[in-house]
């Protein structure tokens, strides 16, 4: 039930979930010496020196991770072909893809390899390059860690140093859930600056929808090792606390960005931030068709209006639910104002979006500071899976649902607080609402519900 497991069971989610990321490319290291002072001279501050710098065998360039500290083999599991988790280094190839070169064409800009809103998320978004860096180095290592031109570059492996010192001189402390997922929405969902937001126009020529769940996507691109020395250095990880903080950050993320320039398409809303299949649904004239929507009770909305994308906010309301309930009630409360106030008008909704937002870095908060218990991890997978009667009435929403219950289960088992064959009882709904969500031009909302709520009766025998 550990990494393998959790790649087989979401792995026909993985192409939507990581949306921003589908990229790839083989780097060729010949004649780069990786010298340590090398690297660190001729650079101003906020450059990025490319992936180069970090390539050296005595750095993180090895074939082998079997560095005393770190592995020291992280390029060549940032490189790795046969995995999601080499998505990073794959991500400018893929532009130069005939789905990539078709997306361009559709859009008219020509080579998506050149162009500067793919550029954003699908190379190295760096203000100021180095000699050794390369757009083909895809999402390299300064992307997430920061620019290597900073104090950090030298004294992260010199002795004595500590990751707090490294991160006071520049190093991006990704470590944190909250800054790692501040960091990873700029392309898993979009963020106001150029080059990092695929709107409906950009998905309506092919690119893939836009999903967030944290601690999937740090699983997938996981190439570090949580031992002692890291948890000596960095603290324990907690899986629980990712998947929570990286809810909430979505949730305030999507608020933010509609909020802003990137909210509206002419004179109309931009289509990005609502549910797809609440208007791509299959329909017909036959006197005989029934519609497949389904009412949902925690949006006040008239019925044919297009639902904002809420997925995350289900997830956030779930935890909230058993770890701060007089939160999570406020912000239940400020999430069906905002479904109401779509239909109002969008000055109505700017505000609305505003008491949202705040509910949710409230929110945000207790989950960084929190220490999940066992039974409080437990309680949360229960309210993730008895949320399948009530509020699962679209695709997206179901697939992170999904997506989190097998987040949550392997977490437990991880921790020795259920037992493999404990989590086979549940495995197997979760394994039919997988299925259920396989193919989203299929999704079938009731079939998925009496799978979810297969999983929540298992759930209920495990506490």
């Amino acid at each position: 039930m550990g990494t393998e497991r959790i790649r087989t069971g979401r792995i026909a989610l993985i192409a939507l979930a990581i949306a921003a990321v589908l990229v790839s490319v083989i780097l060729s290291f010949g004649g780069v010496k990786g010298d340590r002072a090398e690297a660190a001279t001729h650079v101003v501050a906020d450059q990025h020196l490319g992936v180069a710098s970090c390539a050296g065998t005595t750095c993180h360039g090895r074939q082998e991770g079997d560095g005393a500290v770190v592995r020291q083999d992280e390029i060549l599991r940032w490189q790795d072909e046969s995995s999601q988790a080499g998505a990073h280094s794959r991500a400018w190839r893929v532009l130069g893809e005939p789905r990539g070169l078709a997306i361009g064409a559709k859009l008219g800009i020509g080579n998506p390899q050149n162009a500067a809103e793919c550029l954003g998320c699908h190379a190295d978004p760096a203000p100021n390059h180095g000699a050794r860096w390369t757009v083909s180095d895809g999402v390299g290592c300064e992307a997430c860690h920061g620019p290597a031109s900073g104090n950090w570059l030298t004294s992260h492996y010199a002795v004595g140093a500590t990751h707090a010192k490294n991160a006071s001189g520049g190093l991006f402390p990704i470590d944190q859930p909250s800054a790692r997922a501040d960091r990873c929405l700029d392309c898993h969902f979009g963020s106001g600056r150029d080059g990092q937001f695929v709107d409906h126009r950009i998905m309506a020529a092919g690119h893939p929808r836009i999903a967030f769940e944290l601690d999937l996507f740090t699983t997938l691109e996981q190439h570090w090792n949580e031992d002692a020395d890291y948890t000596k250095r960095k603290g324990m990880p907690s899986t629980i606390k990712t998947w929570a903080v990286g809810q909430a950050a979505a949730v305030q993320r999507a608020l933010s960005v509609y909020s802003g320039p990137r909210g509206t398409a002419g004179v109309a809303a931009e289509p990005y931030f609502f549910d797809c299949h609440s208007c791509h649904r299959r329909i017909s004239d036959d006197a005989d068709f029934r519609p497949t929507a389904i009412a949902n009770p925690e949006r006040p909305m008239p019925v044919g209006a297009p639902p904002f994308q809420d997925e995350n906010m289900i997830m956030l309301s779930a935890a909230a639910r058993v770890v701060a309930p007089a939160e999570g009630q406020r912000f239940d409360a400020a999430a069906r104002g905002f479904h109401a106030s779509l239909a109002q008008g969008r000055p109505q909704a700017l505000a609305a979006a505003g008491r949202l937002k705040a509910a949710a870095a409230s929110l945000e908060s207790a989950m960084a500071a929190r220490s999940f218990s066992t039974s409080e991890t437990l309680a949360i997978v229960a309210a993730v899976a008895g949320e399948g009667g009530r509020r699962y009435t679209d695709y997206e929403a179901s697939a992170q649902a999904v997506m989190s219950l097998d987040t949550l289960l392997n977490a437990l088992v991880k921790q020795g607080a259920v037992s493999q064959g404990q989590a086979r009882s549940v495995r197997g709904p979760i394994d039919a609402a997988y299925r259920a969500v396989r193919d989203p031009n299929a999704y079938k909302p009731l079939e998925f519900r009496a799978a979810i709520q297969r999983a929540a009766s298992a759930v209920g025998a495990l506490r």
